[in-house]
């Protein structure tokens, strides 16, 4: 019994150190699990994302392809020719091979120089072919300025304004189909002539843009000066002026004498004041007199 006891508590004692150690790595692991994967549920909730932006217009074009460039071109030039008409006869074979066409012609013709003033429209591709031909022509050019705009900006906007209200124009009119009442119907008829109008503004504007891009226009001025010769003015004979000038002059009289006449009411005034005066003054005489 006795040998029985220590052997118990001997038992007791492996036991308690086994749990002890058991224990101490549990607490271990669990301090590897946090440092792994830390705690996330005190945190603060994440946000949830913005809304996404409205696109560009730009940005959609260019991702579908390339954006194909709307430029305006003009320009304005002088030249000074010695053959005008030849110079003209040049100018008009250009204009019809590189199918243009005459906006304005204007002729001018002067003691010092005749001139053509000329608008022309000519297609884009061929403008700067014919500048070109002008340059290399018979001629100096006294001035010269092109021009180029870029209008893809304003093109882009005015496609993307006919597209929706387009599509607000299709959104009226499914609603008038629902209309219930009078009232309904004039109001959604009263927008619908507000888009239409608003549409056809924009495609005015459209085709006015792809015109301006698909012809360019040069305002050339061209002239030829003259050697100055003195014409003087071929005057008649003195009798012949001698006699103008008497009826100028009974002319002038005649003129006078009724606008001397026009004046009757002041005279009528006039002789009426002096009539007064006069008798005041002869009483004032007659008075220092006695």
């Amino acid at each position: 019994m006795t040998r029985v006891i220590p052997l118990l508590v001997l038992a007791l004692l492996i036991g308690s150190c086994n749990q002890k150690q058991s224990n101490k790595d549990a607490y271990a692991y669990g301090d590897i699990l946090e440092e792994e994967i830390p705690m996330t549920r005190q945190s603060s909730p994440v946000p949830p994302p913005p809304p996404p932006s409205a696109p560009n217009i730009e940005d959609a074009i260019a991702e579908e392809g390339e954006i194909k460039k709307k430029i305006i071109k003009d320009g304005r030039m002088t030249m000074q020719v010695q053959r005008l008409g030849y110079a003209k006869h040049r100018i008009d074979s250009l204009v019809q091979s590189l199918e243009g066409y005459y906006a304005n012609e204007s002729y001018s013709n002067t003691d010092r120089e005749s001139s053509f003033n000329l608008n022309i429209r000519i297609p884009s591709i061929n403008f700067e072919k014919f500048i070109s031909a002008i340059e290399s022509g018979e001629g100096e050019i006294q001035f010269k300025a092109i021009d180029a705009r870029d209008v893809t900006d304003q093109f882009i906007d005015l496609e993307t304004r006919l597209k929706n209200k387009r599509s607000y124009l299709n959104r009226y009119r499914d609603l008038l189909k629902q209309a219930k009442n009078i009232k309904e119907i004039l109001e959604i008829e009263e927008n619908i002539r507000g888009l239409e109008e608003e549409i056809e503004s924009t495609v005015g504007r459209l085709k006015y843009l792809s015109d301006q891009v698909s012809y360019s226009t040069l305002d050339l001025y061209l002239f030829m000066r003259k050697d100055f010769t003195y014409n003087p003015q071929k005057q008649d004979s003195f009798f012949e002026r001698l006699k103008q000038s008497l009826s100028k002059g009974w002319h002038a009289f005649i003129s006078f004498l009724l606008f001397i006449i026009r004046l009757w009411p002041f005279w009528i005034v006039f002789l009426f004041v002096s009539y007064l005066w006069r008798k005041y003054r002869r009483k004032k005489k007659q008075r220092n007199t006695n």
